[in-house]
């Protein structure tokens, strides 16, 4: 393990600038796990990508977990992921206790008011880069430009991701013209995640029912389990599909009728707390998922210190949990169905179709910018665009780690 010390050190760096959710975080890798380190190449960091978006859970972190499954296995798999996903988490665990001591509008509005545009700035670097990738096949430029077109308009439904890249490998299967097999080495299936995945997805449902109905002492962190393990392994589309579901599970649900009437004692989060926590999550580095963390310790709030803390860890490992064990289930079975022709050609579709939808969120990201200043000053608009044109600029002609870029754009959000 020793040997993978550098390649930690990176994840940690990675973990606490990656800024600008789950696309930003794509172009960091790029730049970080691809250009710099060479940890893996453009072409795998594609195909990761598009195998990540066909499973549900939060695919930023899958992707990591992938690369580090790749440099070391399981064990590193697991100790990238742990180190990935604890910086954003202990932070927000962190709000849960001094959400009311934050000035939440300044948080968002000052400091950190050029990362949006500088994740812009990283999304193109890694669309550009994935383009060139791809582009000298005529099918594979005419699937980006469709893909590219339907994702930017359906951009917030969950569903376009995975059925636009199916889409894309169905195109390249019947008009790519190779048959033979691919020798590639088979990995094992480690048939045992898979299995822990459904018994812990029945057992906390199981224990939470029970505890529900008969009162159980601790019933509140069994349903808050089961309600987070749920999450993380029925949600597609990431963090911007995720509230919506934990607000009407925490928010909505206890307010209606029907659980007024028979007055039940539910997991409940206040309204302008749980949208305080939702912009705060948008503010800080690493996962939009340790949104989980935050709501876990709200949840339990009421029920004193201890149990806010358990529901923290509960809220951060609860999340993670499915998409890890689904990715390092379903990792193998596709890496060896690639030896077979027809998955073979369908790779230059699915591939094409990622650089698609990068591509359509650099373009989405950018029309809340102000470019123009309608909503902001003209220096400010100015900035805007100089802060995408010179990340991207800086990330294609310089070998200044992506660490560096995050800092300089937090200090002119300081001073302007």
């Amino acid at each position: 393990m020793l040997r993978h010390i550098p390649f930690l050190k990176a994840v940690f760096l990675y973990s606490i600038t990656a800024f600008g959710g789950a696309q930003g975080h794509l172009g960091m890798m790029m730049k970080t796990f691809v250009a710099k380190r060479k940890d893996i190449t453009e072409q795998e960091l594609l195909e990761y990508n598009a195998f990540c978006q066909l499973l549900p859970g939060a695919s930023s972190t899958q992707i990591i977990t992938l690369i580090g499954y790749k440099r070391g296995g399981l064990p590193l798999a697991i100790l990238t992921l742990i180190i990935w996903i604890l910086p954003a988490c202990m932070l927000m665990s962190g709000f849960s206790f001094l959400l009311s001591y934050i000035d939440n509008t300044a948080l968002q509005n000052d400091f950190f008011k050029f990362i949006k545009p500088m994740a812009v700035g990283f999304l193109a670097f890694a669309a550009f880069r994935a383009f060139l990738l791809v582009s000298a096949n005529k099918v594979a430029r005419l699937i980006m430009a469709l893909v590219m077109i339907i994702t930017y308009f359906l951009f917030k439904s969950p569903w376009v991701f995975p059925v636009v890249i199916l889409l894309g490998g169905i195109i390249t299967n019947f008009t790519e013209k190779r048959t033979q097999r691919i020798a590639i080495e088979s990995r094992p299936i480690k048939w045992g995640n898979i299995v822990i995945f459904f018994a812990l997805f029945i057992i906390a449902g199981t224990l939470s029912e029970l505890a529900r109905r008969h009162s159980w002492k601790e019933r509140k962190a069994l349903n808050l389990f089961e309600n987070t393990y749920r999450f993380g392994s029925l949600v597609f589309g990431g963090g911007d599909v995720l509230m919506p579901m934990m607000y009407e599970q925490y928010v909505v649900r206890p307010n209606t009728e029907r659980i007024l009437l028979n007055n039940k004692d539910v997991l409940r989060i206040d309204k302008n707390e749980f949208l305080s926590g939702a912009g705060i999550v948008r503010t800080i580095p690493g996962p939009t998922f340790s949104f989980s963390a935050f709501v876990g310790g709200e949840a339990l709030k009421s029920e004193g210190t201890r149990m806010q803390i358990i529901g923290c860890i509960i809220g951060s490992f609860g999340i993670f949990l499915p998409s890890a064990l689904l990715v390092l289930f379903f990792f193998p079975v596709w890496h060896n169905l690639k030896k077979y022709s027809g998955i073979y050609r369908a790779l230059k579709g699915i591939n094409a179709s990622v650089v698609g939808i990068m591509a359509a969120a650099t373009f989405f990201l950018m029309k809340d910018i102000s470019f123009f200043g309608a909503h902001e000053s003209y220096t400010i608009s100015f900035l805007n665009m100089g802060v995408i044109a010179g990340t991207f600029l800086l990330l294609l002609f310089t070998r200044l780690p992506a660490p560096v870029i995050v800092l300089v754009c937090l200090l002119l959000g300081w001073i302007f």
